[in-house]
């Protein structure tokens, strides 16, 4: 008896050892990309402040400038910079490893299906984050600074004159609002992923997803509101996007049932008489 408790308990520690083996070279391929981007975080808040410079000159309103309110300000936005950017670099590296690790478990039919997700997940999100800086932070940022109000050196003859309402940015309330953008749009974009993978798994179907739609509309019109600014345009933007993405995850959900069938009919598991009673029972 204790021999066969000493037997079981040994795949598990060698398991935990390759778990702590897994995630040691993941935390040290990501505070090496975190040393990285530190080095040149100057380079990478530039290119994250490009579409904030782009609208202010395009609206004309001067230099584009952003400040320090706290002594320490400028440390942390370099920090928040190398962590996203470490996070950035070294995520291939941590997904390879997450994969080594799962891998010998699965069947090689599991392997096949999990390892394409794997790969368009990432994709997905770089994705969402290209869309978010290059499409709607520009046009929230041009919505933001229409705000501002020019003073005037004349007044209105009796010694007063209106106050002028200039942007002055925090350095570090911009990053958290980019990251903010980029993170909301990259998880959005992760819709067709996530809704494919539950259709292989037979958790949802394409004939009840669409049987859902008209709340699907309403979820991503609250979406909207919530991750933009109150500027119609961009909101109808990311609407636009973002149902468009569920209906071709309703699409992509669709093909994976019919290959799925195709194959069990193959087999002989299923005939035509069952899958239209399937179809019947899910409408």
């Amino acid at each position: 008896m204790n021999d066969e408790i000493e037997d079981s308990s040994a795949p598990l520690i060698e398991h935990l050892t390759e778990l702590r083996s897994r995630l040691m070279k993941s935390a040290v391929a990501f505070i090496i990309g975190m040393i990285i981007c530190f080095t040149v975080w100057n380079p990478i808040f530039n290119f994250l402040t490009r579409p904030l410079c782009s609208a202010i000159n395009d609206r004309g309103d001067g230099d584009c400038g952003l400040v320090l309110l706290a002594l320490q300000e400028g440390f942390f936005v370099a920090i928040s910079i190398s962590l996203l950017g470490g996070l950035a670099l070294s995520f291939p590296y941590i997904a390879a490893q997450l994969w080594r690790f799962v891998a010998p478990g699965l069947y090689k039919n599991e392997k096949n299906a999990f390892l394409p997700f794997l790969v368009a997940s990432p994709f997905m999100f770089f994705l969402g984050a290209a869309f978010a800086y290059y499409v709607v932070t520009p046009l929230a940022f041009d919505f933001f600074l229409g705000f501002q109000q020019p003073g005037s050196l004349g007044g209105d003859g009796q010694g007063t004159a209106p106050a002028s309402i200039a942007f002055q940015g925090s350095a570090q309330a911009y990053l958290s609002l980019t990251i903010k953008f980029i993170v909301a749009f990259g998880m959005c974009f992760q819709l067709p992923v996530l809704l494919t993978l539950l259709g292989k798994a037979g958790l949802v179907s394409s004939e009840g997803l669409g049987s859902v739609r008209k709340y699907a509309v309403v979820a991503i019109l609250v979406l909207a509101a919530l991750v933009t600014p109150p500027d119609v345009i961009t909101q109808a933007i990311l609407f636009v996007v973002v149902y468009g993405l569920y209906e071709i995850s309703i699409f992509l959900v669709r093909r994976v049932e019919k290959k799925r069938n195709d194959r069990l009919r193959e087999e002989g598991l299923l005939d035509d008489e069952d899958e239209d009673l399937d179809d019947e029972t899910q409408a």
